[in-house]
């Protein structure tokens, strides 16, 4: 697949990832290659922390991992890393790969329970992260109880004086560098949570050949080269930031700048001050930055509005069949200059974008890579493709994945199913979900979608029991249900509204609750605000939207488990959305 948006692109230097068989020797050349290049910028408002060379880089990590080996910690062993967007996140993973580890990265954002509760699933031996975390971990009843297998914690800003909860501070954690521990291509690299872990724990296995590979098809695409800086906004433990924000440009003598605050005008300052290329933003960021961006033309004089209407004009015009990176430039050179005139290119991913979203950008001269992938396969399975550009589809398949429709419907809709070498190993301790998930080695992903004529791909909807919101968080709603634990109710369920009645739409997902009452129980008038209220301690994106009142017992396994399948094709079946969704 060739992208036009790509021509006369500088050579490509970036090293020979299928002669390597480790994230860690790839990464090892890579600290050798391109020793004299920035690696790593990392920034406060308007404070520049740091800057790291490649041979920097290189001596950080080893001296840890020398650090990790005086601890024992050898290949196979599971170490863990929770931290905010910083370069420490990056050595930390490289001297992970170095002892030939196993990374799992844990978002910074999860409750400390739930951050307990993936360190205890994982068994992960080594974490690295933040005093303010480690503390907070140390107070749940998870590590009180004992458990962690933790045998070393290495914690940033640590107390000088204070109690260090028996963590070693990182600038203690150092040791002479030792030799690199070799690894094959099938053995794990990372063990990548989808989720929360309220519910059933997801371990996604993932191995070096999966990191590679994507590498390989991404960096392919959307090239990197020294002199190339990156703007790390997502957290690093998210599968797009991981790839694209370490891996990608690592390989290919990149620099990653790391911004300690995500504070709107330092973040657009960035982009100027740093001549930043590529970003990666998840959907609902982008959003906002649509939002700024409409308010700022609307507010325009007649005149300027009605020249720079003229001008996207002609832009949209020009770059119809592809993109023309250097007119939209001179054509709308404010645009580019507020973004500060290097950026080839927004990813975006995680969750689904707004068609109007992406044509609005790509009018503006401004390409978003936008592509579709989930956490069982790594970063991404399809990319937009730009010949033309298509804000309705997800792309095609990337080099070397194979995907089909699984029993097409007379449209030609059914469950996108994939394979390829970018697909997980298996779920962490998790035969069976395995064999559900990867049946006769094709994932099962859980989207209903459907090929155009030109091969593009169309999602529609879902199989699953689960919303991806805007900012590409995974919700289940089984992870919900303990916030309603206690109800004046006989059971009761959460659902993906779209999994009871299918819709086919990819935007505004909601959750709905399912309450059963008891024979000669009703509905009363304090139950709904007590739904609200309990509903109020949730986060945001994890809150339900509504009930339904449901006249059958739940159907159940012979182990009382809830058969969420069969109760919402009963529900399906005899109740229109319209007319049982009480909203809350």
């Amino acid at each position: 697949m060739a992208f036009p948006h790509m021509a006369n692109k500088p050579p490509v230097v970036m090293i020979d990832l299928d002669q390597h068989r480790s994230l860690g020797a790839a990464l090892t050349e890579a600290v050798e290659k391109f020793s004299e290049e920035t690696c790593l910028i990392e920034a406060d408002r308007e404070r520049e922390n740091h800057r790291l060379t490649y041979r920097q880089f290189g001596e950080e990590g080893r001296s840890l991992a020398g650090y990790l080996k005086s601890c024992n910690f050898d290949a196979g062993g599971r170490a863990a890393i929770i931290m905010t967007n910083q370069s420490r996140w990056l050595i930390g993973a490289y001297a992970i790969f170095h002892r030939g580890g196993v990374l799992v990265p844990v978002d910074y954002k999860l409750s400390p329970e739930e951050q307990v509760s993936i360190l205890a699933h994982s068994q992960s031996e080594v974490l690295i992260t933040e005093y303010h975390i480690w503390r907070a971990i140390t107070q749940t009843e998870g590590y009180k109880s004992g458990q962690l297998r933790l045998r070393l914690t290495v914690i940033t800003d640590a107390p000088r004086n204070g109690d260090r909860l028996g963590a070693v501070a990182w600038e203690e954690a150092k040791d002479e560098a030792p030799v690199m521990v070799s690894r094959e291509r099938h053995d794990w690299a990372c063990i990548v949570y989808s989720s929360g872990t309220g519910g059933r724990p997801k371990g996604c296995v993932m191995t070096h050949e999966n990191y590679l590979e994507q590498c390989v098809s991404l960096t392919s695409l959307y090239p990197f080269w020294p002199g190339v800086r990156y703007l790390s906004i997502l957290p690093t433990n998210h599968a797009i930031d991981f790839m694209v924000g370490f891996i990608g440009p690592f390989v290919c003598g990149a620099a990653v700048v790391h911004l300690r605050t995500l504070r709107p005008e330092y973040v657009r300052e960035a982009f100027t001050r740093f001549r930043i290329t590529y970003v990666a933003l998840v959907p609902l960021i982008l959003k906002n930055l649509q939002t700024g961006l409409q308010q700022r033309f609307d507010s325009l004089s007649p005149l300027k509005r009605t020249v720079f209407n003229l001008l996207r004009w002609i832009n949209i015009r020009q770059t119809r069949q592809s993109p023309n990176l250097e007119l939209s430039r001179k054509l709308l050179r404010q645009v580019h200059e507020a973004f500060g005139g290097e950026l080839r290119a927004i990813f975006t991913g995680g969750a689904f974008s707004d068609p109007a979203m992406l044509q609005f950008f790509y009018d503006l001269g401004i390409q978003v890579g936008n592509g579709y992938g989930l956490t069982e396969a790594g970063t991404a399975l399809t990319l937009n493709d730009f010949q033309p550009f298509r804000s309705d589809t997800v792309g095609k398949p990337l080099p070397g994945v194979e995907m089909r429709i699984d029993k097409p419907d007379a449209e030609g809709v059914g469950q996108v199913v994939v394979r390829g070498k970018t697909v997980m190993s298996h779920y962490l301790d998790d035969p069976e979900l395995t064999s559900e998930t990867i049946i006769d080695g094709w994932l099962q992903t859980g989207d209903l979608g459907r090929f155009d004529q030109m091969g593009h791909l169309q999602l529609l909807g879902r199989l699953k029991n689960m919303i991806v919101t805007e900012e590409g968080k995974n919700v289940y709603p089984e992870d919900i249900e303990s916030a309603f634990e206690g109800l004046p109710v006989k059971e009761f369920c959460v659902f993906a509204a779209n999994y009871i009645w299918p819709q086919r739409s990819m935007l505004g997902e909601k959750l709905v609750l399912v309450l059963r009452f008891d024979e000669g129980q009703s509905l009363t008038d304090s139950l709904p605000g007590e739904l609200q209220r309990r509903n109020s301690r949730l986060l945001n994106f994890k809150r339900v939207s509504g009930y339904v009142v449901w006249e059958g017992d739940f159907p159940r396994t012979a182990s009382m488990k809830i058969k969420r399948v069969q109760l919402a094709e009963q529900i399906r079946e005899s109740v229109d959305r319209t007319e049982a969704l009480h909203e809350l």
